[in-house]
């Protein structure tokens, strides 16, 4: 079984917790407001989500472009994406896709529903399951059109003053969530590893962007970073 496989099966696995979460952690959805509303979209506009998940943001995006836009949402775990179809079902204007956020399979010129371009990414919690998300955040910069929006989301450890307890409680979190959980030793701690893709990948989008505005949210746990392409 390859990494990616086993990853599938394992938030497979997990769906309907990580459902439950994505939408009753408080602060959650004022989190997914906010997320939707750095995305700068106006009616019409075209958005896509890498990473989607059960499909919590999903509506909130719907609600920004309108059902004159487009909304894509892409995840690589089918059990997962049936349960974001579940919850957009009664939008014909959002769509979901089984592909990887590295390798969407959508382009500039070729998106459902729309001739226009894509002018907005989302990416809620995806960085740090990938190898290379400096790169991921390139080929989603490249993605949009001129004038275009990237926005992360990230979870990692608090940088405020009470910070110590809230990170305990982070890294058992991300301890319990990486697969396998049941590997007790790791070469590199999870919730560091985690860190540095999650710092390189908003660095990145800080290095691309010409605009860019960040804020924290949920103890200083979650970091959202919104950045206007040229």
């Amino acid at each position: 079984m390859t990494g990616s496989e086993s990853a599938q099966e394992f938030y497979g696995r997990w769906a309907r917790l990580y459902d439950l979460i994505a939408r009753r952690t408080p602060g959650i959805a004022r989190l997914r407001e906010r997320a939707a509303a750095a995305c700068r979209l106006e009616p019409g506009d075209t958005v896509v989500e890498m990473g989607c998940g059960t499909g919590a943001n999903l509506p909130f995006l719907r609600e920004q472009v309108g059902p004159e836009g487009t909304v894509i949402g892409i995840d690589f775990t089918r059990p997962v994406l049936e349960r974001a179809h579940a919850v957009t079902a009664e939008y014909d204007n959002v769509h979901v896709l089984q592909g990887d956020a590295t390798q969407p399979p959508v382009d500039r010129g070729d998106v459902p529903g729309t001739d226009s371009g894509i002018d907005a990414v989302l990416a809620t919690f995806v960085v740090g399951m990938l190898e290379d998300p400096a790169g991921a955040v390139d080929d989603w910069c490249d993605l949009v059109g001129s004038d275009g929006t990237v926005v992360l989301a990230n979870a990692a450890r608090s940088r405020e003053w009470y910070a110590p307890p809230v990170n305990a409680v982070f890294r058992a979190i991300v301890v319990l969530s990486t697969p396998p959980t049941a590997q007790l030793r790791y070469e590199t701690d999870p919730h560091l590893r985690l860190d540095e893709k999650i710092d390189a990948a908003h660095a990145r989008l800080h290095e691309r962007a010409v605009a860019v505005a960040d804020e924290t949210h949920i103890f200083g746990v979650v970091r959202l970073t919104g950045g206007r392409l040229e």
